[in-house]
């Protein structure tokens, strides 16, 4: 029995060897099988990094590129290298560069200032008291990011000059304030001014009044509690939000352009159009122009981006406590009175202004019943000067500049939120820094960089030009939005996908794409707005025989004929509202966290 059992023992012994070597043989291919099917994700996912890196050095590398480049080398346009360096200190020593660039800062510094003069009161009042209609004041605060500012700049001056609106309506001219420094600054402040509004109310309305209310329980007296508590706490939004409308300031070129001339005033970015509009045309100073810009826009961006990550304010219950907003009591009608008379004047004169002059058979004829007409749209819709061939060229290249983008920052944020890919940093980087690059500078590299010979493909003084400028100036919308989206997503759907065998493409296009959908339909629609109007990039880039929306206002005011070039600024006010209506709509039923 014993040498039965012995070898029933050493017969099982080995059977269960047997086994654990063939479990051992299973797990060593399982555990081969998923590492080549790790590296087969990678390699996969190496594809679409390469596109998107190379999409993004055309887009955004080249441009900036070539700047550097000739503020170098000033023969680069020549094709040469030679004189390196020799132009760049005498631009820097110029008059007119110190002259331009004290310009550009004494207009900022002034916008801020006016401009938080009007958001803080209103800003503080929207956050912190119960103001009736909050929500509808907010949606008319936003009318003013619709017109594009050379139509408001067009509209106040129509307004204010001899013979203009006002003075039919009240017998008071303003050519002495329209056509002034002051004139300028109140015009781009009334444009600008909401982006403060919106930082103040919204970081008072995450600060709350609870801190504020334990003052006053401990004596503090409503103003000594506000100056001592609240404002404090709410000191590095408020700061963030004036230094990104110095940025603006510093960067708009349809205002000064618009009423500089008149009293000699010219700026940064008008200086750099002047040299690329007139003959001789100087590069190089250009160039060192577009530097100097840039240098100012991202210092503001830093210092905001500073200030933002400085202090940081933790709730002890994790989210925000609710607050009691206080009454307006007997001030209720000043405070609407203050809103209505601000929302008059940032978004009712400039539309009004537009109507009526797009709805006037001629200016001479004045606000009459007898001089109402509907010829400026007839002539609009009839193809004057190629109005339609403008429209159809500025809705065709948002459309492609809405697509392009959504594609690409839809692949990026994948690539910068989702992969563990080396490199993702740059990614992240290139794709942001348009936000701190002026549209003019833009617009310099690119006629820098494809103005070149060595090029194989033709793209200089085509409508390409347009494309990729649009495309530059607005790819941080769609990349910033999906980005968001995708950090509330988990990534549960995506490893079942891959387990079932899916790759990369397979995965992004048929898990990822649809969860995403909402927040890119919503950025892809916002640039479309943008680019349907935008005006510098299409000033400098467009070709010869081409026009735009943009381009072909500013050619109708500059050839005296007002009412047509107003009338397709109304038409482009109206589209642009309707997709942003649009937009809030989808926001609300999909998005969550919106409406």
């Amino acid at each position: 029995m014993s040498t039965a059992c012995c070898a029933t023992a050493l017969a099982t012994q080995a059977v269960f060897q047997r086994f654990l070597n063939r479990r051992r043989n299973m797990n060593t291919l399982s555990t081969t099988h998923n590492t080549s099917r790790f590296r087969w994700h990678t390699l996969t996912a190496q594809v679409p990094m390469g596109i998107a890196l190379a999409s993004l050095l055309v887009l955004v590398g080249l441009p900036l590129l070539f700047v550097l480049l000739q503020v170098i080398f000033p023969e680069l346009t020549r094709g040469s290298l030679a004189n390196a360096f020799s132009p760049l200190l005498h631009n820097l020593a110029d008059p007119e560069l110190l002259a331009l660039t004290g310009n550009s800062v004494r207009l900022g510094i002034a916008v801020v200032i006016v401009s938080a003069l009007i958001a803080v009161p209103l800003g503080v009042l929207r956050a912190l008291t119960r103001l009736p209609g909050a929500a509808w004041w907010d949606v008319l605060l936003l009318v003013p990011f619709m017109i594009p500012p050379y139509i408001a700049a067009l509209a106040w001056v129509m307004t204010l000059q001899t013979n203009g609106f006002s003075q039919q309506l009240l017998g008071v001219a303003g050519d002495g304030l329209v056509f002034s420094f002051s004139g300028i600054v109140l015009v781009m402040a009334f444009n600008i001014f909401p982006v403060i509004y919106f930082a103040v109310s919204r970081t008072l309305s995450a600060v709350g009044g609870r801190y504020a209310a334990v003052a006053q329980v401990c004596g503090a007296t409503p103003w000594t509690a506000f100056w001592r508590i609240t404002l404090p706490l709410s000191l590095p939004g408020l700061a963030a939000g004036l230094l990104l409308a110095f940025a603006l300031s510093i960067e708009e070129f349809g205002t000064p352009a618009t009423l500089g001339p008149a009293i000699g005033f010219e700026v940064l970015v008008t200086g750099i159009h002047r040299r690329f509009s007139d003959w001789p045309l100087d590069m190089p100073g250009a160039a060192v122009l577009s530097l100097v810009l840039v240098l100012l826009a991202l210092l503001a961006f830093w210092l905001q981006h500073w200030l933002l990550n400085r202090r940081s304010y933790v709730s002890l219950t994790g989210k925000p406590a609710p607050f009691e907003k206080a009454d307006l009591g007997p001030w209720r009608w000043p405070v609407l009175a203050l809103f209505a008379l601000m929302v008059f004047l940032a978004v009712g004169v400039p539309l009004l202004a537009v109507l009526a002059t797009a709805s006037t058979d001629t200016l001479s004829g004045g606000l009459q019943w007898s001089n109402l007409s509907t010829r400026h749209f007839t002539a609009l819709f009839a193809n004057q000067d190629g109005a339609l061939a403008a429209l159809a060229t500025s809705l065709s290249l948002a459309t492609g500049t809405a697509l392009l983008t959504g594609i690409l920052g839809a692949l990026i944020a994948y690539l910068v939120v989702r992969s563990s890919i080396k490199g993702k940093s740059w990614l992240d980087f290139l794709s942001l820094l348009p936000n701190t690059l002026p549209a003019i500078v833009i617009a310099v590299g690119l006629i820098l960089a494809w103005n070149q010979p060595f090029w194989p493909v033709n793209v200089y003084n085509t409508s390409l030009m347009l494309l990729l400028a649009y495309s530059c100036l607005l790819l941080p919308y769609p990349v910033r939005y999906t980005g968001a989206s995708l950090r509330q997503l988990g990534d549960n759907l995506e490893a079942a996908a891959r387990v079932c065998g899916a790759g990369f493409t397979q995965s992004f296009i048929r898990i990822v794409l649809p969860l995403i959908a909402p927040s890119l339909l919503v950025a892809m629609l916002m640039v479309f707005a943008i680019a349907s109007r935008e005006l510098v990039a299409s000033l400098m880039v467009t070709p010869a025989g081409a026009q735009t929306v943009s381009t072909f206002v500013f050619g109708q005011f500059e050839q005296g004929s007002p009412g047509v070039g107003m009338a397709m600024s109304l038409v482009a006010i109206l589209t642009t509202t309707v997709l942003l209506v649009g937009l809030t709509g989808v926001g609300r039923r999909r998005l969550p966290g919106v409406g």
